[in-house]
């Protein structure tokens, strides 16, 4: 049953803070499978053969930072201004500068200048990972699936914001740039919200899963989620990732 303190704890669900790329509101209340591979160790791996080592749209740095210390050099970079303060104030004391770049479309550096891009859920530019690269340098990237959650965004009559976002359409594009492709693995799995409350938060936390979303706006919506919550029906949807480690050769 939906009361009105209820729909008051929902608001302020809505209006909690969320910085960088910090879940930490949402500990024990989303639960999330992980892919097959460990992303993380596969980065550390890579990072520790390299020597020019570039991450790309950091966030605030939370994963990049867990693979600090780097052998060599090591750059960021971030295009949404509200990340790069806790991105800087993250990374920077690591000895990592963080750049603000608009990765869709261009990166800020010479050709040639790095031996490893890390990608954990950024822009893909193909051009231009491919132009930053050494010959031999590789790319490692964990992508969100195109039709990441779209049965949650189905619950509010929203479609996927990038359906062309697969492994099979990003590894075509790489391959078009001159990469060899040497890993390639996509993977489906659950995500389950504990409440409609923690369901508010992450959409209002990730706005582009639910264009426009709000409590009031989408009431109805949430209304029915509780009920279904209250049947015994969890709350759970459909996550997708893959994994591509290219090399330029």
């Amino acid at each position: 049953m939906v009361t009105n303190a209820l729909i008051d704890q929902w608001m302020r669900d809505a209006e909690a803070p969320f910085q960088g790329w910090d879940f930490g509101y949402l500990d024990g209340r989303l639960v999330e499978d992980k892919p097959t591979w460990d992303y993380l160790a596969l980065a550390r791996a890579a990072a520790a053969q390299s020597h020019d080592i570039l991450d790309i749209d950091t966030g605030g740095g939370e994963s990049f930072s867990r693979l600090a210390p780097f052998p060599g050099r090591a750059m960021a970079v971030e295009g949404y201004v509200p990340n790069l303060a806790v991105a800087r104030g993250r990374l920077e004391p690591l000895g990592i500068p963080v750049i603000q770049a608009d990765s869709a479309s261009s990166l800020p550096f010479e050709d040639g200048l790095f031996d490893l891009v890390l990608n954990r859920h950024g822009s893909i530019a193909p051009a231009e990972i491919h132009r930053v690269l050494k010959r031999g340098g590789v790319l490692l990237t964990q992508q969100v699936g195109g039709d990441n959650l779209a049965d949650l965004a189905a619950c509010f009559g929203a479609a996927p914001a990038w359906p062309d976002n697969t492994l099979e359409i990003v590894s075509g594009r790489l391959q078009g740039q001159g990469f060899e492709i040497r890993r390639a693995e996509a993977w489906r799995g659950p995500v389950t919200f504990s409440d409609v409350g923690t369901l508010v938060y992450f959409l209002k936390a990730i706005p582009w899963v639910v264009d426009g979303f709000e409590v009031e706006r989408h009431l109805r919506v949430l209304e029915a989620l509780q009920a279904r919550l209250e049947s015994g029906h969890p709350l759970r949807f459909t996550a997708t990732r893959f994994l591509i480690d290219a090399l330029k050769a």
